[in-house]
């Protein structure tokens, strides 16, 4: 492989557009307050709120870095603008897109996952901001996790909250945010078999393709 792979979102390919979209809709949007008559005025309030979600948007976009995933010869690493993790080639079980039972088959999930040997080396690579983020943005796999046929409302609000403390297979106990997001690891392993996530909205192909790319870089890392 390569000595540096690097996935760019796709979402970052229409930061430009959507920015010229929101400059273009405030300038329309204060022409129509400016010179049209009173009638006109609702249009251009919806106008301006619209446009300004456009630049929130891509405010939101452009403050990602430029790339989401970065594959080296030794490691694959997830970057956020909360921060970053980072796993070995060799501390990774196990690469596939997970799937939920839905009906009589199942159904993928728009997203790889990524089930690691050990927990330790990963938990010493993330920061305690895109932990937090994480733990937010994983409260719906929680629900394919445990299945919403058998969750109720008590049940599921149960299942949001982590344990402060958690101990590592070599006994060193962690507490706080580390803690939490190893036992939310392990909850979603229990259930879905995989301990991180990468969106495709992340990527810029397929998660089956980006699935194959994994497997091809951990495959030729692990040739001597």
């Amino acid at each position: 492989m390569r000595e540096l792979i690097q996935i760019r979102a796709a979402s970052k390919h229409n930061v430009l557009t959507s920015l010229l979209l929101g400059l273009f809709g405030l300038i329309a949007s204060a022409t129509v307050v400016a010179w049209l008559p009173v009638q006109f005025y609702l249009f251009g309030i919806f106008l301006t709120g619209a446009s300004l979600v456009a630049l929130l948007i891509s405010w939101f976009k452009f403050r990602e870095p430029p790339h989401s995933v970065e594959l080296s010869r030794s490691t694959i690493r997830y970057l956020h603008r909360h921060g970053q993790w980072q796993v070995a080639w060799k501390n990774i079980h196990r690469i596939d897109v997970p799937k939920v039972q839905k009906g009589l088959g199942q159904k993928e999930l728009g997203m790889v996952g990524i089930r690691v040997k050990d927990y330790g080396p990963l938990l010493a690579t993330i920061s305690p901001r895109l932990m937090s983020n994480i733990l937010m943005e994983q409260r719906p796999l929680l629900l394919h996790s445990t299945g919403p046929e058998r969750v109720s409302d008590n049940s599921y609000g149960d299942s949001l909250l982590e344990d402060d403390r958690y101990k590592t297979e070599d006994g060193k106990v962690l507490y706080g945010i580390q803690a939490m997001f190893a036992n939310r690891m392990g909850k979603l392993r229990q259930g879905l078999g995989y301990d991180l996530f990468i969106s495709v909205a992340e990527l810029d192909r397929s998660e089956q393709e980006f699935v194959t790319l994994l497997k091809q870089c951990q495959a030729q890392v692990a040739q001597p």
